[in-house]
């Protein structure tokens, strides 16, 4: 890939000068490879400034391995945030790299991961390779690395076991891919990279079940209070529990089911997880949900800059800085989650839920399959609403309707608004929530068209869906600033 094929939103001039200025902001975001040296290195890296004859710019870190750099020992340069492209675009590749990130090559191969996406492995493989530098299986292969690099920095996990959660095949394929990628031992990488307090892990004998702690980094500013808050105010009795300062839920992971407690980093942005897996494999899907799930990828100060532009909006900016998306750890949950709660209070809809997960659940989410069979005998409220709940139960159990990382936002919501009593709100709050799509405005909400009034913006849908056009492409996180910002006539109303 060459400098000017790393990102189609920035040339090669825009990159370097972010590279000679050791400029943060874009950590994660691309990646220069220094030839003369045979290295890559994140935009901030302190060493001394390449020439612009020596270095080339790649998307992935897997595109830089394909073209013989490893990783600079000195910053790291997969120790920061994911690229928030994965959410901002919604193509192929970046869908493909939302499942690769979740361990589904591991898992499932690239057969399964082509499946899921529904072409060809070779269409998959060609395409991963023109868009990002490298096929399926060298994507997975970096993501490998990066993740036994993580934990080597903050755990105490042995590095056979370390191995076998990163995904490794063998120990011989970890030791192998490390000193190419690292150019250097496992033992010397844990050494090098230690800096400040670390997690732990316990592995326990029984099935490779594990208590770990992870440190998860987020892109500066970081509103994680806002998102914790988020979590307590919608937590499901007997399922989830949480105030400002952490928040704790069982996730259905592919080993297993994982009780998983996650709390603000005191030290940076970012949050410690700690969680006991059924199984170590388990632990790159562990990564990849909770970082969904908190939005750590977003690129706060893009989207900061271009909602502050607008007159009507800066002040929520500026009260609010680094405003994330409260994802989910499901997408079928979100689902049902959202038809329960619509059209009455957040107590009323934890109320609800509550009985569900007792009912159906057994202490989990119930399925998809169980509402459609028993919902009838658990739900209340008018019929309608049930219909529509058991409707879209049915769906899924089908294969009609899925709301998966790897759905695209466009299907999701055509998808969706082929179903009896779903309509456009209920479609734009499930791209945004089960997606993470960055760009979405449900126009017709009425606490952000009262919002949107009180500070002098249109509140017609259309009329605001036209001047929220001007947000592109961070209208979701504008929606946020809306929501946030009631004025205090308004009730309460919260979806769930």
């Amino acid at each position: 890939m060459t400098a000017r094929d790393a990102s189609s939103a920035r040339g090669f001039d825009e990159m370097y000068g972010a590279l000679a200025s050791r400029d943060a902001r874009f950590d994660g975001q691309f990646i220069a490879g220094v030839h003369s040296t045979g290295i890559y290195c994140r935009p901030s890296c302190p060493a001394v400034t390449p020439k612009p004859g020596n270095v080339s710019f790649y998307r992935t870190a897997a595109a830089a391995h394909e073209a013989g750099l490893r990783a600079c020992k000195r910053c790291q340069p997969d120790a920061v945030p994911g690229s928030p492209d994965w959410n901002l675009r919604d193509d192929l590749a970046s869908r493909a790299m939302r499942l690769v990130q979740d361990g589904v090559v591991e898992r499932e191969g690239v057969g399964g991961l082509a499946r899921r996406l529904g072409y060809t492995s070779r269409h998959l493989t060609r395409v991963l390779t023109t868009e990002l530098g490298a096929g399926p299986l060298a994507l997975a292969r970096a993501h490998r690395a990066q993740t036994a690099r993580a934990l080597l920095a903050s755990t105490d996990l042995p590095v056979s076991d370390i191995a076998f959660a990163a995904g490794f095949g063998s120990l011989r394929q970890f030791n192998d891919t490390m000193a190419e990628v690292y150019r250097a031992t496992p033992t010397e990488l844990r050494a090098i990279t230690r800096r400040g307090p670390r997690g732990s892990a316990v592995a326990h004998p029984a099935g490779g079940s594990a208590s770990i702690s992870l440190r998860l980094p987020a892109r500066p500013p970081f509103d994680g209070a806002g998102v914790l808050r988020f979590f307590a105010d919608h937590a499901i009795p007997g399922l989830e529990s949480g105030d400002e300062t952490a928040f704790e839920r069982t996730l259905a992971l592919p080993h297993g089911p994982a009780a998983v407690r996650v709390a603000l980093d005191p030290d940076q942005p970012g949050v410690l997880v700690q969680a006991r897996l059924a199984d170590l494999a388990d632990v790159p899907a562990l990564s990849a949900r909770v970082r969904r799930m908190f939005d750590l990828d977003a690129d706060s100060v893009a989207i900061d800059e271009a909602l502050g532009a607008d007159p009507a909006l800066r002040p929520l900016v500026a009260a609010v800085p680094g405003i994330r998306i409260a994802g989910v750890a499901d997408g079928e949950e979100a689902l049902f989650r959202t038809l329960v709660g619509q059209q009455i209070s957040v107590a009323a809809a934890r109320t609800v839920l509550g009985r569900l997960v007792a009912d159906l659940g057994g202490g989990a989410f119930p399925s998809a399959a169980a509402i459609a069979e028993r919902g009838p005998e658990v739900l209340r409220g008018p019929a309608t609403r049930i219909a529509t709940i058991i409707g879209a139960a049915e769906a899924v159990v089908r294969g009609d309707l899925r709301l998966d990382v790897e759905t695209p936002a466009v299907e999701l919501r055509e998808r969706l608004l082929a179903l009896p009593g779903i309509g456009p709100w209920t479609a734009d709050y499930l791209a945004m929530r089960a997606l993470g799509n960055p760009d979405t405005l449900p126009a017709s909400d009425l606490v952000i068209r009262q919002s949107a009034g009180a500070l002098g913006l249109p509140d017609g849908v259309r009329p605001l869906a036209r001047r929220a056009a001007a947000w592109a492409p961070w209208r979701s996180y504008a929606a946020l600033h809306l929501w946030r910002a009631r004025p205090a006539r308004i009730a309460r109303r919260d979806a769930a």
